[in-house]
């Protein structure tokens, strides 16, 4: 079954149709498979690795309105849960216990978005009954969002 899409549902111009994956998402699985590569060059210290330096080299690539907003969000990760370890993941900064994904950051300049967006993975212990919310809208971090995202965060990894 071949699917199109307009820009209404994906990143491309208006009217324009096209089979399968954006290039932005082609572009995002070639950084995911290229950084599985990096870990399993490492060998046994693979998801362990120091990759901090690789996160925050990623973050000062990023347009400016994405990077304040990824160097915020990183400091407020170093804060609320020292215990995680930044990597990349699908090229945008995320941060892992034991090698698993607990949230993530992505830039609305990678996806032609209007916001970025902060997400969390099934890890992240945020369950509120039976509805909870997996990735919020950044669009700017006043001092309340900042407390905010810190106590989201720390929650998760609770």
């Amino acid at each position: 079954m071949t699917s199109t899409r307009t820009s209404a549902e994906g990143n491309g111009t208006a009217g324009e149709k096209y089979d399968g994956f954006t290039d932005d998402e082609r572009g995002a699985m070639k950084e995911r498979a290229q950084e599985l590569k990096k870990t399993a060059r490492r060998g046994a210290r693979g998801a362990a690795a120091d990759t901090e330096g690789e996160v925050l080299a990623k973050i000062a690539e990023m347009p400016e309105a994405d990077r304040v907003l990824a160097e915020r969000l990183h400091a407020i990760a170093k804060a609320a849960a020292p215990d995680l370890t930044p990597k990349l993941w699908y090229g945008m900064p995320a941060y892992a216990r034991d090698g698993k994904v607990v949230f993530f950051f992505q830039s609305a300049q990678k996806f032609k978005s209007r916001y970025a967006t902060l997400g969390f993975s099934d890890q992240a212990a945020l369950d509120d009954g039976a509805l909870w919310a997996t990735s919020y809208a950044l669009t700017d971090l006043t001092g309340a969002d900042e407390a905010r995202v810190g106590d989201l965060i720390k929650r998760a990894v609770s």
